[in-house]
């Protein structure tokens, strides 16, 4: 008790809770896309219900992390290298690196299904209709409930060690932590159903939240690798992307009629 008090009363600890906060929502972005945009395949009476269990689920699994912080720090050891490496260049830094973690295979292996999903989702928005009454075998189903929990399940894991060892590295406080995560993923909640609705309500903004997950998931093989891509041009590019295409649903509804 009396080292919270400590921490409540010490202004650099409400500084470093007030960066963590942001950092913890901005990195939960990634996360809330993924729910909204999976969620939103599932028949309407079930979409709340999956939001609630999926965000629920990511904070579940950070305070789970958080409570097991000797393990998660741990998954930064090196497991394995391969028997080859890249030239260093001439500051003597290598363009990349073979020598893996847990936490860069998982990185990996979060990446790696990011891309394949927001793959396989463009594929078939873009893939013409063929009419009613004609069935393709390739054309997407409604997704099953359970299914769609479970590939929540898998990127919540990735997102939740991401996101802790973020944190982590911003302070040593686990009350910190504690509180940054309650508030973010809460906020999660909050934004998550007007979020969803709103992607399913402009299917432009569909396709260019996938292809904020193809980018994410492309960052995480990078980081998986050992080449660090600096967070700040990833959400700067996202953010001048989702301006853009504001300007563009704006100049629609406000474009005149053509019919007769």
């Amino acid at each position: 008790m009396d080292s919270l008090l400590t921490l409540a009363a010490d202004p650099t600890a409400w500084a470093a809770l007030l960066t963590l906060i942001v950092m913890e929502i901005v990195l939960g972005i990634d996360n809330l896309i993924f729910i909204s945009i999976l969620t939103n395949k599932l028949p309407e009476d079930q979409r709340g219900k999956a939001r609630r269990i999926g965000i629920g689920l990511a904070l579940g699994l950070r305070l789970a992390l958080l409570a097991a912080l000797a393990w998660i720090v741990g998954l930064t050891a090196p497991v394995f290298s391969l028997p080859f490496s890249p030239q260093p260049d001439a500051s003597g830094r290598a363009p990349f690196d073979l020598t893996f973690s847990w936490r860069d295979l998982i990185l990996i292996a979060g990446g790696l299904f990011l891309v394949w999903k927001a793959t396989r989702e463009i594929h078939h928005s873009v893939e013409p209709d063929p009419g009613p009454g004609v069935l393709v075998p390739t054309r997407q189903a409604a997704v099953n409930f359970g299914a769609a929990i479970l590939q929540i399940i898998l990127l919540d894991l990735v997102f939740s060690i991401d996101s802790i060892l973020t944190a982590v590295g911003m302070t040593e406080h686990l009350p910190i932590m504690m509180v940054a995560v309650l508030v973010a993923v809460t906020l999660m909640l909050v934004a998550a159903g007007p979020l969803a609705n709103f992607i399913n309500k402009n299917p432009t903004v569909v396709m260019l939240a996938l292809g904020f997950l193809l980018m994410i998931g492309m960052v995480l093989i990078a980081d998986g690798f050992g080449v660090a891509v600096p967070k700040g041009y990833i959400y700067a590019a996202m953010t001048f992307s989702a301006f853009v295409e504001l300007l563009n649903m704006t100049a629609r509804k406000r474009k005149p009629p053509t019919g007769p």
